[in-house]
């Protein structure tokens, strides 16, 4: 019989994760799984003495699927990932197919294919869906679980609009693929996925090309970056909106910006983003195409 633990938090999907535990576990044991259910535990290594098991399941959301990724890689283990989504925006496991109810993603998964996709890696860390910095893109780090569990998405939103006070740009000197540039920049998102909070923002993506797609908005005065992001998001191609693919990227800047990968605290300036083409195996629903 196959072994998997399934991790999770008391917290995830509003409490709702905890209460079917038991369910949770009685799909996967249906599905061939010896399966030991586990509390998370931010402070410890959870493929600790679970280095043998064929499953890492995990509920919860980019951030909780960013832990367990980093867990593994630190132990220099190739284990297959299934998410439960119960987190906030869950965009990862929405590019896999899964279903928002805990129940059917358990099963998704228990009866679903394993499949080898992109990673990305930012110095010594790596993550699943986006790595950025610049306005709003921290804003996830600020924002408490509480109000995420009170009011969803609209949490994001309210803490980013704090963030218009302190609208700067940040000086950067990028090689992407040894093209080099400079540009002062407000956002700079570099995706593994698709979106951020729900939001479509890439038009190629895949998590199968072994590519970033990367989006930066050019800092000009606030009105004019703001209608340029918004002609972007119509469909639109403002020239302040710089768009472009590449393996690695490194980048350089003469003041330290937080940044953030998948909703957590990232790496520190200088940054050498790189994709890691095939170098994670995840769970995705049966019959979902992966591109």
């Amino acid at each position: 019989m196959k072994k998997a633990v399934f991790l999770y938090n008391v917290q995830s999907g509003k409490g709702h994760i905890a209460r079917n535990v038991e369910k949770i576990c009685g799909i996967f044991a249906e599905g061939g799984y010896a399966v030991t259910p586990r509390l998370i535990d931010f402070g410890s290594n959870p493929f600790d003495g679970n280095e043998q098991i064929d499953l890492m399941v995990v509920a919860g959301g980019d951030g909780t699927l960013n832990f367990a990724l980093n867990a593994m890689k630190s132990k220099g283990l190739d284990i297959p990932l299934g998410v439960i989504p119960a987190g906030t925006a869950n965009d990862f496991a929405g590019v896999l197919g899964m279903s928002r109810d805990p129940l059917e993603a358990a099963r998704q998964i228990a009866t679903g294919c394993i499949e080898r996709v992109d990673c990305g890696r930012v110095n010594d860390l790596y993550f699943v869906n986006i790595f950025s910095f610049g306005i709003f893109t921290t804003t996830s780090q600020r924002t408490s679980n509480e109000s995420k569990h009170r009011i969803g998405k609209l949490a994001y939103l309210i803490e980013g609009i704090k963030e218009v006070r302190s609208v700067h740009g940040v000086p950067l000197e990028i090689d992407a693929d040894g093209e080099r540039f400079d540009l002062k920049s407000l956002i700079a998102l570099i995706f593994n996925g698709r979106t951020a909070g729900g939001i479509q923002l890439t038009r190629r993506a895949s998590i199968k090309d072994g590519m970033f797609d990367c989006i930066l908005l050019e800092k000009k005065n606030l009105f004019q970056s703001t209608v340029a992001m918004g002609r972007y998001l119509m469909g639109g191609n403002p020239k302040i909106v710089k768009q472009f693919q590449a393996r690695q990227i490194d980048i350089h800047s003469t003041v330290d910006e937080p940044t953030d990968i998948d909703g957590q605290r990232g790496a520190q300036f200088p940054l050498h983003v790189e994709c890691l083409a095939g170098a994670m195996q995840v769970v995705c629903a049966p019959q979902e195409t992966l591109e």
